[in-house]
């Protein structure tokens, strides 16, 4: 039997052809060889007014797009593909008819979708989430003004790109963590751009798998053709006289869409296929275990056993929450990783940092920069300290002034956002699934303790740190595509900043507009605001109020995260591929059975492919994957962007449409 791949890069690192492939160089030697052979110079256009202008005014149209299906969905799209290939198409479109004189460059294009990631993406899962929880629980008549909520949200997007910084050279340049979405992003812009007649191969099948993505969403989204899901419906397990079939399991089904079949080609079959193995572990083993338990009871929610459960109107069960119970257990192992991962790579960490600070110049300027050649290329860990001060001083003040959070209490969230933000960066970078949800659970968790029973702090300060992982997360998937493209990624950043500007005020508006009252919310009857709103009410009394199995789980967790990082990093090379994924593992119990299950498949196809034609497979696999996500992205994105006009032009008219994942 042949070893799984190591990680993704072995049949994802994005390198284009005839160049080498930096993450099997020794790491010592990846950023001289990443600035000789990938690096296009100063001499290109990259930071221009254009590509920001561009890219804030899609990334505000898709803030809009991705608060009404988190709304709806619980889920947020990505920005990147979707806005660069909506770019290449209306700066072109305007080249044509004499509205602009030149074609942007592919790396002004690149620059316009880091702006557009953070006005579209960094800006508004805290509004659906946290902002909607506290709505949810407090009613109209303490509803958060419009001005401190977008105080609230901009300081909070800010703090993730801060957050970005000493963490980009780390993943991106020493461990070249694959970062899915930057490497098929790049991999779009690369199509779009094509010369030559390996290009075009790539880019004509880009082009015919976005079609396909296209016609897919089109099909199951817009026109009901194809189901959702297809659920699973045997028998499961039986607990307290009931019998549970796999119906009445939520997300233990198969998801026609290829979106998530295609980011799994991305990944790898490694982390897949520890998705899959520990999705099973939580489906079949341990919510049966859980459900057969004593009942545990709690005001206003139903449980069998210890798992929160859905009535029907029969009385009978309807559905099992799987994850509600389950993401404690993945959420301790997500964090314990991180950590241990972030404790063992201290000596990296250091060294670059050292690196970063000394490349400044000075008397011995050549010498300098030759210990560190891209210093002069990358944000300076100056920027970060600049940066955090202010931000840290404003959060604490709004959370003070205009939610009474002792100031104190604000400096724990930002001190908790880091560690949090380098778990959800490292997951995304892995596995390209940023654990948006689970960072703010282990907040609550915290909160729990620190200030017991007060639900504005428990919401609010886990609103910061997982709105700040997201945006640290978002940053770095862009810079891994500037650095497949050589892009500048000090130009980058200052992008991402100027994105943010852009989104806030268009997702402040937004959200009032769809939002007016409690009423609204409710009809929206949203996952993702009701998840958040029952784990602050579960957690309003204190840790006790979490049935004790998923106490036991978050210390199982704990131990189990801790100890696979331990084991990933201490391993042989020949034996690492061997060692359970902990981020694998960790989002398994996260995210739903039909997510890992299509994961999984997209990682089995994409390991076939290999075997049976390695050339074809190293040509294809990646602009055929990337074209499918950015087709999906694209229609999905156009589908929920029409619903949320129609909401707010004719009232709800095109609100049963919105669709995607």
């Amino acid at each position: 039997m042949a070893a799984p791949t190591t990680d993704s890069s072995s049949t994802a690192s994005g390198t284009p052809e005839g160049l080498p492939d930096l993450s099997q160089l020794p790491e010592e030697e990846r950023d001289k060889a990443w600035l000789k052979h990938y690096y296009a110079g100063d001499g290109t256009p990259q930071l221009t007014m254009r590509a920001v202008v561009m890219g804030g005014l899609l990334g505000a149209l898709m803030a809009v797009s991705n608060l009404y299906t988190t709304l709806k969905l619980g889920w947020a799209f990505g920005v990147a593909i979707t806005a660069s290939v909506l770019s290449f198409t209306i700066w072109n479109t305007f080249v044509v008819m004499g509205l602009a004189k030149s074609r942007m460059t592919i790396l002004e294009n690149n620059c316009m979708q880091s702006t557009a990631s953070a006005a579209g993406y960094s800006t508004g899962g805290t509004l659906a989430t946290a902002v909607g929880a506290m709505l949810l629980i407090t009613g109209d008549a303490a509803r958060l003004p419009w001005l401190p909520v977008a105080f609230w949200v901009g300081l909070t997007a800010l703090l993730g790109v801060f957050l970005a910084i000493p963490m980009k050279r780390q993943m991106i340049n020493n461990e070249q963590l694959p970062f899915p979405s930057g490497i098929a992003a790049a991999e779009t812009l690369r199509s779009l751009y094509a010369a030559g007649q390996e290009s075009v191969l790539k880019a004509r099948a880009l082009v015919i798998a976005l079609v396909v993505g296209i016609a897919s969403a089109f099909m199951r989204d817009v026109m009901g053709w194809i189901p959702s899901s297809i659920p699973f419906d045997f028998t499961i397990f039986e607990a307290h006289g009931r019998t549970i079939r796999g119906g009445q399991m939520g997300g233990l089904a198969f998801e026609p869409g290829l979106l998530l079949i295609a980011a799994g080609m991305i990944v790898g079959l490694r982390v897949s296929t520890w998705m899959l193995i520990g999705s099973s572990l939580a489906y079949f083993v341990l919510i049966p275990w859980a459900a057969g338990q004593p009942d545990w009871s709690a005001e206003g929610v139903t449980f069998l056993g210890h798992v929160e459960a859905i009535l029907g109107d029969d009385g009978g069960i309807a559905m099992i929450r799987v994850t509600k119970w389950s993401l404690w257990l993945g959420t301790a192992i997500l964090v314990a990783s991180g950590l241990t991962s972030f404790a063992m790579s201290w000596r990296t960490i250091l060294r670059a940092v050292q690196k970063a600070t000394s490349a400044k110049g000075g008397k011995d300027g050549e010498a300098a920069k030759d210990a560190d050649p891209v210093g002069h290329l990358e944000v300076p860990v100056q920027w970060f300290a600049w940066g955090m001060a202010p931000i840290t001083l404003g959060l604490v003040l709004v959370c003070w002034l205009s939610l009474d959070i002792a100031p104190w209490l604000g400096v724990v969230s930002v001190g908790l956002s880091f560690f949090l933000a380098l778990v959800a960066c490292r997951a995304t970078g892995e596995t390209d699934t940023t654990p948006i949800g689970a960072m703010g659970k282990i907040t609550q968790f915290t909160y729990a303790i620190l200030a017991p029973g007060n639900t504005t702090v428990n919401l609010m300060t886990a609103g910061i740190t997982a709105g700040s992982a997201g945006s640290a997360a978002d940053l770095l998937t862009d810079l891994k595509s500037g650095y497949l493209l050589g892009a500048n990624p000090r130009q980058q950043f200052l992008a991402q900043l100027v994105g943010v500007v852009f989104g806030v005020p268009a997702v402040i508006a937004a959200w009032y507009m769809l939002v007016p009252d409690q009423a609204h919310l409710e009809a929206f009857n949203s996952p993702a605001t009701g998840m958040w709103a029952a784990v602050a009410r579960a957690l309003s009394g204190g840790v006790e109020t979490i049935p004790e199995t998923a106490r036991m789980a978050i210390i199982v967790g704990a131990i189990a995260g801790t100890a696979l990082s331990l084991a990933e990093s201490m391993a042989p090379k020949h034996i690492r591929p061997w060692v359970p994924s902990s981020m694998g593992l960790g989002l398994a119990f996260v995210v739903p059975f039909q997510n890992s299950f299509s994961f999984f498949l997209g990682a089995v196809i994409a390991l076939i492919w290999q075997r049976v034609s390695p050339k074809s497979a190293e040509r294809y696999i990646i602009p055929i994957a990337s074209g499918v996500v950015a087709g999906e992205s694209l229609l999905s994105a156009g589908n929920a962007m029409w619903s949320a006009a129609s909401d707010l032009i004719f009232g709800g008219g095109g609100g049963e449409s919105g669709g995607g994942h």
